[in-house]
């Protein structure tokens, strides 16, 4: 009796159908991992975004219950279709995301208020509201915009500068270029608020914030952080690059700022953040330069790539 039933149970293992239920649960796990996880995904993120995102605040409550009810309708009814609804669903929000454009007109912060823009003739270029704020504290300041004229032919070299508040992975850097006499012109590329807005890393991967290019004295953007905010360490580098590289370098800045001025851009916390902006086009000018890597997002190590 007993040989019976444990030869009865082998030959349910390995027969025919139980080969196939085996292969039916592999191909159930196998659809919860390539379609529902990415799936789940988007339509977490399409959540955040109605919520976040949408520009009448009393319709975002309302906005994000319509689209879970929608959601848990496809589950319940298309039963042979749920997986190309969500993605509809989830496309549909993203359509949508996509057609909210920055205006660069907003009830700006004073110290973003204005933003830089360049004119270059021959050598010699203008570079028009360069801030040059004199703080009292970090948020207490007297706002100095003022108009500078720089000549390349006076440009020696860059200085690199890093900023970072304890986490291994998270800086900020800042270019200055160095024109002699003690005459020094920063860039920092930063997220750009409204009245009342401050950074949030989970709102930066939204449509919140603007992007803008801060040139500035290095007495207002690095005294800022060394001598005002707290638990910040700046690190400064002298970049060992030739003259024509720190040309490149600034002409790449004052190119894209530019830009912005005439065609606004969102600030992203990965696409379009402090360091992503001018990845490509900076890599390209620096000479054995490596193709991109993760250091690039995870940018606490930038100092070490360079």
């Amino acid at each position: 009796m007993d040989d019976m039933s444990t030869r009865g149970v082998h030959e349910d293992i390995h027969s025919p159908s139980g080969r196939l239920n085996f292969l039916q649960k592999v191909w159930v796990l196998l659809k919860i991992v390539i379609v529902w996880f990415p799936l789940l995904l988007l339509n977490l993120w399409a959540v955040s975004a109605i919520y976040v995102d949408c520009r009448i605040a009393s319709f975002r409550t309302a906005l994000v219950i319509l689209y879970l009810a929608v959601l848990v309708f496809v589950l319940a009814k298309m039963v042979r279709h749920r997986a190309l609804g969500w993605l509809i669903c989830g496309c549909s929000v993203l359509i949508w995301w996509f057609t909210l454009n920055p205006t660069g007109n907003e009830n700006w912060r004073p110290d973003v208020a204005r933003t830089a823009w360049a004119e270059t003739v021959g050598e010699q270029i203008t570079l028009h509201n360069v801030r040059n704020c004199d703080y009292r504290t970090e948020t207490e300041y007297t706002d100095c915009w003022s108009d500078r004229t720089y000549n390349l032919s006076d440009l020696r070299g860059v200085d690199f500068f890093f900023t970072n508040w304890g986490v291994r992975w998270i800086g900020h850097p800042i270019i200055s270029f160095d024109f002699g006499n003690h005459h020094h012109l920063a860039f920092s590329i930063e997220a750009r608020f409204k009245k009342g807005q401050t950074y949030s890393a989970i709102l930066g991967f939204f449509r919140q914030y603007e992007l803008i290019f801060i040139a500035a004295d290095e007495r207002d953007l690095i005294r800022l952080r060394t001598n005002y905010r707290k638990d910040e360490e700046v690190f400064m580098y002298r970049m060992d690059v030739s003259k024509d590289v720190a040309r490149k370098f600034l002409l790449t800045y004052l190119t894209y700022l530019n830009q912005l001025r005439d065609h606004p851009e969102w600030y992203n916390a990965l696409t379009k953040n402090c360091t992503t902006t001018l990845t490509r086009q900076l890599s390209s000018d620096l000479p054995g330069s490596k193709h991109w890597t993760y250091k690039f997002l995870l940018n606490g190590s930038m100092d070490e790539l360079l």
